[in-house]
């Protein structure tokens, strides 16, 4: 039916009001039937039970229309709300930020002690948090809207005037020392910290800390100064709740209080990834049965027309308990066990992709382990039932996958640093079947056959000696203060 004749019937005036409500019932079924198929089906909220549905989800959404829109039978009401501050600045630009962020948690202001403002955010069933990250900080405030008002005022205050506590900074510093003790004993911390330096070479995100010295030369009054001055600096405020735009806007107006010029951000440090020239092998001793061993090779810039050719050719060739990495690495050969291979995306525009491969195996396995990953990366076979899955599967994971509430705001966020102006995701859906082996055959060969790694290897030097890695590329042991900074 189509569309012209669908608004005649749900405009038209018909003397029996139930058949009225009828076919305007059936008008907004068949609207809604047309755009889930042609749109809908990639962006909204799943409304019904993806095993066994008793709804079908344009029936749900047809039933909202109607019942609550139309009919207006029902009111909708959201009682929660997620406020954020937003700021273009992280650990990159000042590395003393995150301590500040932590700090907070444990201070009070010169009328409220700390466990009283903690009192005081469960009596109204409010939250905030502050997440720092290496380029952006989110402060974000949570709970009942009804206590909206209380709950800003509530953070805001906390944060302009916070009074430094000697003794809970004493025992913070104690817990960050102890933390980074913990960290050198840990292999995961330990590796993640290897493949930065893969990536980014001797100076790098992971080990770009506070080092001993000037971790206890940081004073408590240099980490509130630092909270009472935050809000200087140029932010974008996110909101997700009930409130509309302009009361939201008069509330804000009257609790956060702005500068009346911001103040400059500092200048952050820029961390480029290397380019890899030849096989070079970077190891540290770690003592354990097993080995680890990733492989890490930074390629080209991002691309968005690339971006569906990789989603195919990642769950086919090294994703999930499906890929060829995984059926051959540890189905077939029983060589390691855990093995995946990746290529991942950058989440910035000017970004580099990176590949990312990975065999987990016992030591005395190691070099077989190693060799089979090699075949792998410069000669992938063809399995044609493996890449229909791959393609099923990418597009059930997007036709199930659905981002909601504020998820919706960070989701756009995340598109435009990425300099989209739309969701990638329907662009996958569309194209992924069309996709071929001869399509990722040729990204394989690109960008992984014949190219020289950086082979990340954690293990006991008892079992993994110098002359079993020298076969892999030239050999470099680091210490764990060159991996962590500290």
């Amino acid at each position: 039916m189509k569309i012209s004749i669908l608004k005649e019937i749900a405009t038209s005036n018909f003397k029996n009001d139930s058949q009225a409500k009828a076919l305007k019932l059936i008008a907004i079924y068949l609207h809604i039937c047309k755009l889930h198929d042609e749109e809908l089906q990639y962006l909204y909220q799943r409304y019904t039970n993806n095993d066994n549905p008793e709804f079908t989800d344009q029936e749900m959404i047809t039933l909202y229309l109607f019942v609550v829109q139309q009919e207006q039978r029902f009111k909708v009401s959201q009682t929660l709300f997620t406020l954020s501050y937003r700021f273009d600045m992280g650990s990159w630009n000042n590395k003393t930020l995150p301590l500040a962020a932590q700090y907070l948690q444990f201070l009070g202001t010169d009328k409220t002690s700390a466990e009283a403002i903690i009192k005081a955010f469960y009596n109204i069933a409010c939250n905030y948090n502050i997440a720092v990250g290496t380029d952006l900080t989110t402060v974000t405030i949570t709970g009942l809207r009804e206590n909206f008002d209380n709950a800003v005022s509530l953070f805001e205050n906390l944060l302009a005037n916070c009074k430094a506590d000697e003794g809970a900074f004493t025992a913070f510093k104690g817990r960050i020392e102890k933390a980074r003790e913990n960290n050198k004993l840990n292999k995961a911390t330990i590796m993640r910290g290897l493949i930065q330096y893969a990536m980014y070479g001797p100076n790098n995100p992971y080990n770009y800390q506070l080092s001993k010295a000037e971790l206890n030369s940081v004073t408590a009054e240099q980490l509130t100064t630092m909270l009472h001055n935050f809000m200087n600096y140029k932010h974008t405020v996110l909101y997700y709740g009930p409130a509309a735009i302009t009361s939201l806007a008069t509330t804000l107006g009257k609790l956060h209080t702005m500068p009346a010029q911001f103040a400059v951000t500092p200048v952050a440090r820029v961390f480029d990834k290397t380019s890899q020239s030849s096989n070079q092998v970077l190891f540290v001793d770690y003592d354990m049965v097993q080995s680890e061993v990733y492989w890490v090779r930074n390629t080209s810039n991002y691309n968005p027309d690339n971006t569906t050719t990789i989603n195919v050719f990642n769950t086919y060739f090294g994703a999930g308990m499906g890929s060829i990495v995984f059926q051959t690495i540890r189905e077939s050969k029983a060589l390691a066990y855990s093995t995946f291979a990746q290529y991942v995306s950058p989440d910035k525009k000017d970004g580099r992709y990176s590949e990312i491969a990975y065999v987990g195996t016992q030591a005395d396995k190691m070099n077989d382990a190693i060799h089979g990953m090699n075949e792998l990366l410069n000669d992938m076979p063809e399995n044609n039932t493996l890449l229909q899955n791959a393609r099923q599967g990418i597009k059930q994971d997007i036709a199930t996958e659905r981002i909601t509430q504020d998820g919706i705001i960070y989701n756009y966020l995340a598109a435009q640093k990425l300099g989209l102006d739309y969701d990638y995701r329907k662009q996958v859906f569309e194209m992924a079947d069309k996709i071929n082996f001869a399509d990722i055959q040729k990204f394989h060969d690109d960008n992984l056959k014949d190219k020289p790694y950086v082979y990340c290897v954690l293990g006991s030097e008892k079992k993994i000696t110098p002359e079993i890695l020298k076969q892999y590329g030239d050999v470099k042991k680091l210490t764990l203060e060159e991996i962590f900074g500290y």
